[in-house]
């Protein structure tokens, strides 16, 4: 099986999440930002919805995680190992190139949690009352 590998987060998204991660850092308590950028398996239902990496260690990035289980949580995970996650058919993490909100990485956890712990679930919530 070919090793395809995650492509690369373009600059701005880094730079956002850099720049959340900064102000997060500078505020005690840190800030309930936006998410920056969703990730997302085609293969497997694990979702993440990234909104800052830690200015000291930029490929610790924090945001709400959802490996697929249906147990969306709020923590850091590593940009490296994102990039190595593969589904039961080998294919690469990818980015939803569509993906605006306006609600922060806590109230989609909280969502999650309301439409029973998935954030695949909460999105699809969302996307029909948007409709």
């Amino acid at each position: 099986m070919q090793n395809i590998q995650m492509k690369p987060l373009p600059q701005d998204i880094l730079d956002k999440l850099l720049e959340n991660g900064r102000a997060s850092a500078a505020n005690e308590g840190g800030i309930d930002h936006v998410p920056v950028v969703k990730l997302f398996t085609p293969d497997a239902g694990a979702t993440w919805l990234l909104s800052e990496v830690d200015p000291d260690m930029p490929d610790f990035a924090f945001g709400l995680c959802d490996l697929g289980l249906g147990f969306a949580e709020l923590g850091s995970a590593s940009l490296e190992e994102i990039a190595t996650v593969r589904g039961k058919l080998g294919l690469p993490v990818e980015r939803d190139l569509h993906f605006h909100t306006d609600h922060t990485v806590g109230e989609w956890a909280t969502l999650a949690t309301k439409h029973g712990g998935s954030i695949s679930t909460a999105l699809m919530h969302e996307k029909r009352m948007k409709s």
